[in-house]
């Protein structure tokens, strides 16, 4: 596969590559927004410190120096940081799984919609046959938009990674082939 580009136009916001830089603003933000994204992020469970926001960027430094992973800042036009999402290379040769979260109070904007089309594209553009979606069956929200996108659910499963505590404890897959 091809490296993915470090910035992405999406709509109404940008995507962009984490740096160093961003550390300061990931932290306030996953700060501000525990109680929205903590019911189903294991990682934003137990509380998030600026050291959990340095680790983070850093191992986003790591996945792009190795081709294995790419993960971006959600930002507004004007540069506010609204949320995270990226793609990795965890469901096997020739797909990219993609993951997101945002800010409470920039949901129903469509901004994770927008995210998503546009790491797809980027997906299929460096080599990528097919994107998956996973998220609990009772995150109805993060389900609505791989189901806007037109990915087809291809299973539901026991979970691969920590519980947290707003999931029911099945995952539902949605998948995207390479047009």
């Amino acid at each position: 596969m091809d490296a993915a580009r470090e910035e992405l136009p999406a709509g109404p916001v940008t995507l962009r590559r984490w740096t160093a830089a961003d550390v300061d603003d990931l932290y306030r933000v996953v700060g501000e927004s525990l109680s929205h994204i903590g019911p189903w992020m294991a990682w934003a469970t137990h509380g998030y410190s600026d050291a959990d926001a340095l680790r983070h960027v850093e191992h986003v430094q790591e996945e792009w120096a190795h081709g294995s992973g790419y993960g971006y800042a959600i930002r507004l036009g004007h540069g506010a940081l609204v949320g995270g999402c990226g793609m990795s290379n965890r469901i096997g040769p020739g797909g990219l799984e993609i993951g997101y979260w945002l800010h409470r109070a920039h949901t129903g904007h469509g901004y994770i919609t927008a995210a998503v089309a546009a790491l797809a594209a980027e997906a299929f553009r460096i080599g990528a046959d097919r994107v998956e979606i996973v998220h609990d069956v009772a995150n109805l929200r993060s389900g609505a938009v791989p189901r806007r996108l037109g990915f087809t659910e291809v299973a539901r499963r026991p979970p691969q990674e920590e519980l947290s505590p707003g999931e029911a404890g099945e995952d539902v897959v949605w998948r995207l082939l390479a047009p």
